[in-house]
């Protein structure tokens, strides 16, 4: 295709409608009819980066294959689309204004009054074509964050006007928007839709499709409704209804014929033969499953279970690769005490200690590594959950008595984990963390994780300050904790097992960010595996 067409995805009435998941689904039907596609995601917050973000303010945080920290929705584009994001992928207005500061201060601008418009508002339109300009997509999804009318997201909305203006036919707008149930009334009401579509009309901007996320069936009265309030054809008035799972959505929207819409507005020729044979096939054994587990997913931040989205999903995937219905039971660490962790734990099938930073629910966490240890139930621990794993083992087993993480206890005897030699002395948050895509090696061809990966090598994400500290290596060795993964050119231990355990397994690294509907991740697929096995 010569010339890249821009998707614009905005939301109104209230946040979480789930943007994220109809421009993944959108995606997934383009690719799927022939067309190569990338999504973005604009974030109105002025910090640069989620990486410093509290997970109570929001949710999980993504790590890319080039390192980047970037929303959680970017996780949903790659389980979707099966293809890795970048930096380019997620812009917050932190990273707008410090462009455009930094040229300000070298002199770019000649000495001209930097503004709003034109000069951040140019800065978000070069980030929202840099993903096109490289000539790998065909079409460029952009998800604005945030809802129409907020005071952040204005400049965002007036690029989105002012590339509609340029791009004409090469471009459209899709808007998500709420029509509420009134159960008093028996009444779906979409005075909210035209409130929002106001808004939007108020900055310029005439939505080409409405998408109506409800509860209920949307007739063909409410539809036309919509249709003639809000100035947008009847075939572009879509029905978003709620389905069991997010990757039922795609299926949802092919029937409203969302795709052929977009395609339609944009001037691309439509392949009726779409291939949804792995989607279906998917779906069929996530949806019949012939066994179940409970997976007990332990941290600190469970009452908000975006926190966890990547490692959830993860679950899903694993779960339809062996046929199996794994209900998670959300755990939180501060909750485990001596006294009642064989209550809380012992209907569990298997044990996943979480990822996190700080020594808020570290007990708990590192007693539900000795349960699971003692009790030879499968244990999976991610980055710092491997790290627990490491304590618990020391301190028990190795009988070093107060053995820690130096990230939790900087004067412990006995620093099992450490900070990374070279980030001693970095006092930058955004610059002491280990970020990205790095190579692993399996040493320990008889390991449960070699015959999970079946390979030796392989590249996984990572997000931390601390690691195994080396020279307790030998002694963990000899009382049967072995590193079976590590970095080739640091020798940093990358994964841990206990051989004579069924299933105990800590990485250092994060498998859940590489988790796909089509690539279900062979370390959480093996897991599961093993929870099935009485």
């Amino acid at each position: 295709m010569s010339e890249t067409r821009y998707i614009f995805v905005t939301g109104g009435v209230t946040s979480s409608l789930g943007k994220g998941i109809l421009a993944s689904s959108l995606a997934k039907l383009l690719q799927l009819r022939g067309y190569t596609v990338t999504i973005q995601k604009l974030d109105p917050y002025l910090n640069v980066d989620p990486g410093t973000l509290n997970p109570y303010e929001h949710g999980e945080c993504f790590v890319t294959e080039d390192g980047a920290e970037t929303d959680l929705d970017l996780g949903h584009y790659e389980r979707f689309l099966n293809e890795p994001t970048s930096q380019a992928n997620n812009v917050t207005t932190g990273r707008i204004y410090q462009s455009v500061i930094s040229k300000e201060r070298h002199g770019d601008y000649l000495g001209k009054t930097v503004q709003i418009i034109p000069h951040i508002t140019d800065e978000i339109k070069r980030r929202i074509k840099i993903l096109g300009s490289k000539g790998k997509y065909d079409i460029v999804i952009t998800e604005i964050g945030g809802t129409v009318g907020d005071i952040e997201s204005l400049p965002y909305i007036e690029s989105v006007r002012q590339l509609k203006r340029e791009l004409g036919s090469k471009a459209v707008v899709i808007h998500l928007t709420l029509v509420p149930y009134l159960a008093a009334t028996g009444e779906l009401k979409t005075k909210p839709t035209q409130h929002s579509v106001k808004l939007l009309l108020e900055a310029g901007v005439q939505p080409d499709i409405l998408v109506l996320r409800t509860e209920h069936e949307i007739d063909t009265s409410v539809r036309e409704k919509v249709a003639l309030f809000c100035n947008v054809d009847l075939d572009a008035v879509v029905q978003s209804i709620n389905v069991p799972s997010i990757y039922e959505v795609p299926i949802k929207m092919l029937g409203e014929k969302l795709d052929l819409t977009v395609m339609k507005k944009l001037g691309l020729d439509s392949n009726e033969n779409i291939d949804l044979e792995s989607w279906n096939d998917f779906l069929d054994r996530l949806n019949n499953p012939k066994h179940s587990v409970t997976i007990g997913l332990i941290g600190k931040y469970v009452e908000l279970r975006d926190a966890y989205k990547s490692i959830a999903e993860a679950l899903v995937h694993a779960g339809a690769e062996n046929l199996c219905d794994v209900e998670v039971e959300w755990i939180h660490s501060e909750s485990l005490e001596a006294d009642n962790i064989n209550e809380k734990l012992s209907k569990l099938n298997g044990i996943i200690v979480a990822p996190g930073f700080g020594h808020r629910g570290m007990n708990g966490k590192i007693l539900a590594a000795k349960y699971a240890r003692e009790n030879n139930l499968p244990y999976l621990g991610i980055c710092l959950g491997m790290q627990v794993a490491v304590i618990e083992f020391a301190r028990n087993v190795l009988n070093l008595q107060g053995a820690d993480s130096t990230e939790m206890n900087p004067k412990t005897q006995f620093p099992v984990i450490d900070l990374m030699e070279h980030q001693k002395g970095i006092t930058d948050y955004g610059g002491t963390m280990r970020l990205g895509a790095y190579e692993c090696r399996i040493i320990e061809k008889d390991s449960n994780t070699c015959n999970a990966y079946n390979k030796l090598t392989v590249y996984e994400r990572h997000r931390h300050r601390y690691e195994f500290n080396d020279s307790y290596r030998e002694q963990f060795i000899q009382a049967g904790m072995l590193p079976v993964g590590v970095n080739p050119e640091t020798d940093l231990v990358e994964i841990i097992e206990i051989p004579s355990h069924k299933w105990f397994v800590g990485v250092q690294f994060h498998p859940e960010y590489r988790s796909t509907v089509l690539n279900p991740h062979p370390l959480f697929v093996d897991f599961i595996k093993y929870s099935l096995v009485k």
